[in-house]
C-alpha cells in the first residue's frame, strides 16, 4: 500500500515537472542578443533612434523629409581660375594668390565646392589641375619633410630634434631614406653607429665630427654649410655642433632605415651586465654607477675650445690618423660650380670622395624660368631634396605613364631608375636641389643630346618633326636649359636663346 502510494506520488511529481516550461535559449548574432527563441529576429534598424540628450539640448538630431531633393545642392564656386585653353600645353598654373583654385585645365575637370585644404591645393597646382599629358599610374614621388614628426632631444634646454623620411612615408623610395637633424649650440648627436652607410650634407651652421675605423685609425674634422661627410656602416662616430648650432641632411642606403633604430653607446652600456662592462674595460663596477639609464640621443654639451689640430693630436693612437684618401669628409663648399646657361651644378662621387662608396650627388642651382633638362639615370634610383625655391617635375615611366609634381624647399623627391624627369623652376628665385644616387659614378642620359647624336632621318621619321628643329639639337650635355620668367612663354627657339646651341666646352660630356 505504501509502495503503491509512493508510485502514485512519483507519477504526480513527474507530471508537475513535465508541465514546467522549457528553459529559454536566446538567439544571438555574434555577441549581440537579437531575439527570443521562436521569435523573428529583431531588425535594429527599424527601431526609432530617440536617445535622450543632455540638459540644455535643443533642436532635432535628424532633418525633416522636406530636405530631400535639390535643397542640399552645393553653391557654385565663385573663383575658377586660373586655367588654360589647351590642357596638353601644360603651362604652370600659379595658384598662390588664387582665392578659390579649382581642378580645371582647359575644358577638363570641374569645380570643387569643398571641403578643401586650400593651402595644399595652392602648393600643388599640377596635382589639382594636372596637365592633359599626365596619364596612367605613377607612384607618389613627393614627401614634404615638414609632415614628418620631429623627435626632440633629451634632457631639456632645447638641444635639437630629428625627423625622417623612409618607406613608411614614401613607399616608392626603396633604396634610400633621409633624416633632417638639428643640433643646438654645442649639442651632441650621441656616440653611435649604424647598420647602413651614412651620407650627409650640411644645410646650415658648423660641426665637428670624429670617428675611428676598424684599424684604430682616428679622424676629426670641422665642417660648415655645404660640406659633406660619410661614415661606412658600422663605423662609430660622434657629431657635435659648434656654438652656432648645425642642421644637416642624412641619407642612408636602406629605404626602410629608421633613425630610431640607431646603435647608441648609452644603450650599449645600459643593456650589458655591469660585471661584463667592468671586465671589458678593466675597471671596477663602481665606475658605472652613474651611467645613463636611457639613451641620450640628442643632448646639450659643453663647448669644445680646442683647435682642430689639438683635437686631432689628442685622439691619435699607435695606428695613426685616417689616410687622406680614406677621409670621412669632403669640403664641397669650397668646390667651384660648373656653370652653364641657366644655372650651375656641383658633382661629387667616389671619383673625388673615395670613401663614399656608391654615393654620388649633383647639387643643382637653376635660375628663374630655367630647367634641369629631361634626363634619366641608367641603373640607379634618384633621391632628391629641395633646399630652395619652387619647382615642378614630371615623372615619365614607360610605356605611357606620367605624373607631374610640385616641390617646395624642404621636400623630398624620389624617381625610380630609368624613369625620365625634368626640374623646372616656376618661381622668382633660384631653385637649389640635390640628386643623390646609389652609384659609383654620377651618370645620366640627356634626352636632347641623345636625339642630337642620333641620325637625323631616324628622329624625323619617328617624331615627325621638321628638319630645322633637328638641326638645333645639341651634341653636348647641357644639364640645364635657359628659359623665361614669363610662365606663359611657348617659344624657346635657339634664335631666342642663342646659348642653347653651345658647342662642346671643357667639363661637358
Amino acid at each position: 500500500m505504501k509502495f503503491a502510494t509512493s508510485i502514485a506520488a512519483i507519477a504526480g511529481l513527474t507530471t508537475v515537472v513535465s508541465a514546467r516550461p522549457a528553459p529559454r535559449t536566446w538567439k544571438r548574432q555574434n555577441d549581440a542578443v537579437v531575439s527570443e527563441p521562436g521569435a523573428d529576429a529583431i531588425d535594429n534598424s527599424a527601431i526609432p533612434y530617440a536617445a535622450v540628450g543632455p540638459v540644455g539640448a535643443q533642436g532635432n538630431i535628424y532633418g525633416s523629409e522636406a530636405l530631400l531633393g535639390s535643397a542640399g545642392d552645393s553653391a557654385k564656386a565663385t573663383e575658377v581660375g586660373p586655367g588654360e585653353e589647351d590642357a596638353d600645353l601644360g603651362l604652370y598654373l600659379d595658384m598662390t594668390s588664387t582665392p578659390n583654385p579649382q581642378p580645371i585645365r582647359g575644358d577638363s575637370g570641374a569645380t570643387d565646392p569643398g571641403p578643401r585644404n586650400l593651402p595644399i591645393d595652392r602648393q600643388n597646382p599640377d596635382a589639382l589641375a594636372r596637365p592633359g599629358t599626365d596619364m596612367g599610374s605613377i607612384p607618389n614621388a613627393k614627401w614634404p619633410m615638414g609632415l614628418s614628426s620631429a623627435r626632440p632631444g633629451t634632457g631639456g634646454g632645447q638641444p635639437g630634434w630629428a625627423r625622417q623620411e623612409n618607406t613608411d612615408q614614401l613607399p616608392v623610395a626603396t633604396a634610400m631614406a633621409g633624416v633632417d637633424m638639428r643640433l643646438g649650440p654645442n649639442a651632441y648627436r650621441e656616440l653611435h653607429w649604424h647598420s647602413a652607410n651614412e651620407w650627409s650634407y650640411i644645410l646650415s651652421g658648423s660641426v665637428r665630427i670624429a670617428a675611428v675605423n676598424q684599424n684604430g685609425q682616428s679622424f676629426v674634422d670641422d665642417l660648415q654649410a655645404g660640406d659633406l661627410w660619410f661614415f661606412p656602416a658600422g663605423v662609430p662616430h660622434s657629431i657635435q655642433a659648434t656654438d652656432e648650432g648645425v642642421e644637416f641632411l642624412l641619407v642612408f642606403n636602406q629605404g626602410d632605415f629608421s633613425e630610431d633604430g640607431t646603435d647608441l653607446v648609452s644603450e650599449l652600456f645600459a643593456r650589458n651586465p655591469l660585471e661584463i662592462l667592468a671586465k671589458n674595460f678593466q675597471t671596477d663596477v663602481s665606475t658605472f654607477k652613474n651611467i645613463p639609464k636611457d639613451q641620450r640621443y640628442i643632448f646639450n654639451g659643453s663647448p669644445d675650445n680646442t683647435t682642430l689640430e689639438e683635437a686631432r693630436k689628442a685622439v691619435t693612437g699607435p695606428a695613426g690618423p685616417l689616410p687622406a684618401n680614406e677621409s670621412y669628409s669632403y669640403h664641397l663648399s669650397a668646390q667651384d660650380p660648373y656653370t652653364v646657361p641657366g644655372g650651375s651644378v656641383k658633382i661629387v662621387d667616389p671619383s673625388t670622395f673615395p670613401i663614399a662608396n656608391n654615393f654620388s650627388m649633383a647639387l643643382f642651382t637653376i635660375g628663374p624660368g630655367a630647367m634641369r633638362e629631361i634626363h634619366w639615370h641608367l641603373t640607379f634610383d634618384e633621391w632628391n631634396f629641395f633646399l630652395q625655391g619652387n619647382a615642378r617635375v614630371t615623372v615619365f615611366s614607360g610605356p605611357q605613364a606620367s605624373r607631374t609634381f610640385d616641390f617646395q624647399e624642404g621636400d623630398v623627391g624620389y624617381v625610380p631608375v630609368a624613369s625620365s624627369r625634368y626640374v623646372e623652376n616656376v618661381g622668382t628665385t633660384p631653385v637649389v636641389y640635390m640628386e643623390v644616387l646609389q652609384a659609383p659614378r654620377y651618370i645620366d642620359i640627356s634626352a636632347a643630346q641623345w636625339l642630337g647624336l642620333t641620325p637625323s632621318h631616324v628622329v624625323k621619321d619617328t617624331l615627325n618633326v621638321p628638319q630645322a628643329f633637328i638641326d638645333t639639337l645639341p651634341k653636348t650635355k647641357r644639364y640645364i636649359v635657359p628659359g623665361n620668367t614669363n610662365l606663359t612663354t611657348t617659344n624657346f627657339t635657339v634664335a631666342s636663346y642663342p646659348n642653347a646651341a653651345l658647342s662642346a666646352t671643357s667639363g661637358s660630356s
